[in-house]
């Protein structure tokens, strides 16, 4: 397995795009979209670098991470549950009470706007200060 980037120095910025260029394959192609999709819906979002290479977006809290495995890139939303998903875009983890995720798998299109949507709703709710869902969100 191949060592991942080294974080000496680096902003957390860089070490996204090291991790995107590293993969080499539709999943750094995927992860790069998916990023760039965050930063237009949210263009104040912060990047970062946690839990020893995970890619994070936030803005007053986590929005959502970034992993990429060998089958999927799993883009997965820290308050997930309560977000309203009328595009039913997060199709794993929606068995918890909390997080919710979004697995993409080769080939596969996510519709933008729907995606741009939940950002915006998760940077939304980060900055109210809730966390619970609403009666409407898990419907």
């Amino acid at each position: 397995m191949k060592k991942s980037v080294a974080s000496e120095g680096q902003s957390a910025s860089e070490l996204i795009s090291a991790r995107i260029a590293e993969l080499r394959d539709w999943r750094g192609a995927t992860l790069g979209r998916m990023r760039t999709l965050i930063k237009e819906a949210d263009p104040d979002v912060v990047e970062e670098w946690k839990w020893m290479g995970t890619p994070v977006w936030s803005h007053d809290g986590i929005i959502c991470t970034g992993e990429s495995y060998k089958q999927v890139v799993k883009l997965t939303f820290a308050k997930g549950a309560s977000l309203k998903d009328p595009a039913r875009l997060f199709n794993s983890s929606l068995d918890g009470n909390v997080r919710r995720a979004i697995d993409i798998h080769e080939g596969e299109e996510v519709d933008e706007s729907a995606f741009k949507a939940l950002v915006r709703q998760a940077v939304a709710l980060n900055g109210s200060g809730k966390s619970k869902p609403s009666r409407k969100a898990k419907s």
